[in-house]
């Protein structure tokens, strides 16, 4: 179709704006904390069932696996919620521009990573 809108949506080969990653990665975390959530419950009982579910859960939470997975959750959780303040004020009319939008994704981006890594440090 020349002229017109593309047919193909191959994110690799089209350029998106830092806002339209940041919108993307929104979507992957609510998807990823939303996954998570029974896990997360199931260790939770776990946990409080017994000292020996305390130990297994607290044992897996110290691992490589389980930091990892807590990194990531955390990032998640950051970013979600940054995120959704952003999509919020855009809503709202707030940051409408293409400077101020472009400025709220780079520093939705930097504020969940420096926020977690905090939370990693602490």
């Amino acid at each position: 179709m020349p002229g017109g809108r593309p047919f193909d949506l191959d994110l690799r080969r089209i350029h998106l704006p830092i806002g339209g990653w940041v919108s993307i990665l929104h979507r992957l975390s609510g998807a990823l904390l939303a996954l998570a959530t029974p896990l997360l419950l199931y260790a939770l009982m776990q946990s409080l069932a017994s000292a020996e579910g305390y130990a297994r859960v607290a044992r897996f939470f110290a691992s490589v696996p389980g930091l990892l997975l807590a990194f990531v959750l955390v990032w998640a959780l950051f970013h979600h919620y940054l995120a959704g303040l952003r999509h919020l004020a855009r809503d709202l009319g707030w940051g409408q521009d293409k400077r101020a939008a472009r400025v709220s994704a780079i520093a939705t981006l930097l504020l969940a990573l420096m926020l977690t890594l905090i939370w990693a440090i602490g």
